[in-house]
């Protein structure tokens, strides 16, 4: 499917403000906006997942383009959009192969917002990150060292080792690489079938 929307003629800057502007209050659903995009490579590869918000703010600019829509409406000042549901970079970006930047958002996504200890999926607000090998201990800020955790789990575990607290970790951590970010979007892709022909071969 196509990028058609529909708005009022005019330059793609000032439709971004205008949804900038009204976007979070506008929305008749407010989850919507925050509904995961597949982002596809001009290429038709895909290479990440952002918010709806995020995507249709790409479409408005003229960076991006709507592949798929995902049957939500945006009304705001004198216009209706389509949130898309996957959308495609209209020049080439050209994507490094090693690892993603850590940081506390890539953690969580590498993670998928589960607790490495106890498993329970929590919003980001509600996890934060633990050291394997605590820090007072030697351990250092690397891929491999830290995972999400959910307060109370941190709590217990506090600056022991995993066995020492008796806890076990559900999977070892490894780096953010491109292998990695394949698996989660194919993971996220099994709820949205228009994510499934650019996934799935």
């Amino acid at each position: 499917m196509s990028g058609r929307m529909n708005h009022e003629a005019g330059p793609p800057g000032r439709h971004a403000a205008a949804f900038s502007a009204a976007a979070t209050h506008r929305s008749d659903d407010g989850h919507a906006l925050l509904a995961p995009v597949l982002v596809l490579n001009a290429s038709y590869e895909p290479i990440n997942v952002c918010a709806a918000r995020r995507a249709l703010v790409l479409v408005l600019k003229g960076v991006a383009m709507t592949e798929e829509e995902n049957g939500h409406f945006l009304h705001a000042a004198r216009m209706a959009m389509r949130l898309p549901s996957v959308i495609r970079l209209l020049e080439y970006r050209r994507i490094p192969h090693q690892s993603r930047a850590l940081s506390r958002k890539n953690i969580l996504l590498r993670d998928r917002n589960t607790c490495q200890y106890c498993g329970e999926v929590l919003a980001s607000s509600e996890l934060t990150l633990d050291h394997v090998i605590p820090r007072s201990r030697g351990g250092a800020s690397t891929w491999e060292n830290l995972v999400a955790c959910c307060h109370p789990c941190n709590r217990r575990k506090g600056n022991q080792f995993v066995a020492e607290a008796g806890m076990k970790l559900m999977r070892e951590p490894r780096a953010f690489n491109l292998h990695t970010s394949r698996h989660i979007m194919r993971l996220m892709g099994r709820s949205d079938d228009k994510w499934r022909k650019y996934l799935f071969y």
